[in-house]
């Protein structure tokens, strides 16, 4: 199982290229099931759950071709297996968004409950009450969702919490629904927008898509399309936290300032400067931070897979901090192994209370979840001597070749075997 070895005390500087949203492509993969004619998607990043869900999509009879470095050719005309099986979608949640497309366009789905990172409760109920509420006939058993629906019906659909891939697998089922329906407390997350505007292109009739209310009429069939994937907005802010706790310099490409608002806000709070460009943020860091407290929730407000990140940046920030975590409530487990590190983090229920020491000290750590494996980084990049991350396939998980983007902004990486 691979390791990351980290030499820390290197300040981050230079350019590098961010890759495209793995939260905005693994929905957008699974939309290609509603069409029978190919779509072409670029900009799609190299990530174990895209393989996962490119392996998922394939043995559903999908046709799947690599085009280029960043390209994908996927034709579903000869889908045939609705069908996802327990082995295939046991390391990722977002293997639940092949139900609503499945039932959409072959009248039946069988899906096993999802896995993923081990960060607290994240239920399906709320997509199984919209697809009911769509004429849908579910049960569960065995551990499998089954569905089926000879046609489903428009609705009006309010889920009883934002859910971002709740939202993506009910507008994907609503697309070739009969009718109109409507998504009451919908999620406005951009990858919600990017996955709106991918089936406007292959002839969806959708309405709403970044706001609280979306509305989908639905059409006989979809067709075939070209969509480039947004830019990952949780890996540029990863890149941007590693470079501000290093006292670096830095600058992003192929990213947008435009979905990172409250990120860049708290950045600036640190002590930041922080510039904008058209496709492009610039970052350079102050001499120390300063420690800036943090509430979690739904999007446009502070994001869920930002939070340990700033939790590593506090941790050698001038101060103290309160971090609020309202979306899971299993998500501190990276806090342990930061004090391992010499941090000073005290935990309460959904709050931690992070001060600010000097620095800390290389260790040996274990990563618990994709985005705790982050903080990891962004804690060994500051460290004092070395630092060794195991367990780091969640991290391959959502960061495209880490090890080689963090080496060419400077610092000192490398991938143990």
């Amino acid at each position: 199982m691979d390791k990351l070895l980290i030499q820390g005390g290197t300040p981050l500087t230079g350019e590098v290229a961010m890759s495209g949203a793995k939260n905005a492509a693994l929905p957008i993969l699974c939309a290609s099931l509603l069409a029978a004619e190919p779509l072409h998607f670029t900009n799609v990043p190299e990530l174990n759950d895209i393989s996962t869900m490119r392996r998922l999509i394939g043995q559903m009879g999908v046709e799947v071709t690599l085009d280029g470095d960043d390209g994908l050719i996927l034709d579903s005309h000869g889908l045939h297996n609705p069908t996802a099986p327990y082995d295939m979608v046991k390391t990722m949640r977002a293997s639940i968004l092949v139900l609503g497309p499945l039932l959409a366009r072959c009248g039946e789905a069988k899906v096993s409950l999802p896995g993923g990172c081990a960060i607290g409760a994240r239920p399906v109920d709320q997509h199984i009450k919209g697809l009911q509420a769509m004429g849908a006939e579910i049960h569960v058993e065995h551990g499998y969702i089954l569905a089926r629906a000879s046609r489903l019906k428009g609705a009006r659909i309010v889920t009883d919490m934002v859910t971002v891939t709740g939202t993506e697998n009910l507008m994907m089922a609503a697309v070739l629904a009969d009718g109109e329906t409507v998504i009451e407390n919908a999620a406005r997350e951009p990858e919600v927008v990017d996955l709106a505007n991918c089936l406007i292109a292959m002839g969806a009739r959708i309405t709403g898509a970044g706001t609280d209310s979306i509305c989908v009429h639905g059409v006989e069939r979809l067709h075939g399309a070209r969509h480039a994937i947004m830019p990952d907005r949780i890996e540029t802010g990863t890149y941007l936290c590693a470079a501000a706790v290093t006292g670096g310099h830095i600058r992003l490409t192929n990213t947008s300032a435009a979905y990172l608002d409250s990120v860049l806000q708290k950045l600036r709070e640190a002590g930041c400067e922080v510039t904008a460009e058209s496709s492009a943020i610039k970052l350079k860091a102050p001499p120390r931070l300063k420690a800036v407290s943090i509430r979690t929730a739904p999007y446009p407000a502070f994001p869920t897979d930002m939070q340990a990140q700033f939790m590593a940046i506090n941790c050698v920030a001038e101060g103290s901090a309160v971090i609020r975590e309202t979306i899971f409530e299993n998500r501190f487990m990276h806090a342990v192994e930061l004090i391992r590190l010499g941090a000073d983090i005290r935990i309460d229920a959904n709050n931690a209370l992070v001060t600010g020491v000097a620095c800390l000290d290389g260790a040996t750590v274990m990563a618990t979840d994709l985005r705790a494996s982050a903080s990891l980084v962004i804690a060994g990049l500051v460290a004092q001597g070395e630092t060794l991350i195991e367990r780091i396939y969640h991290l391959d998980r959502g960061y495209e070749r880490i090890e080689e983007k963090l080496t060419r902004l400077g610092a000192k990486v490398k991938r143990v075997h």
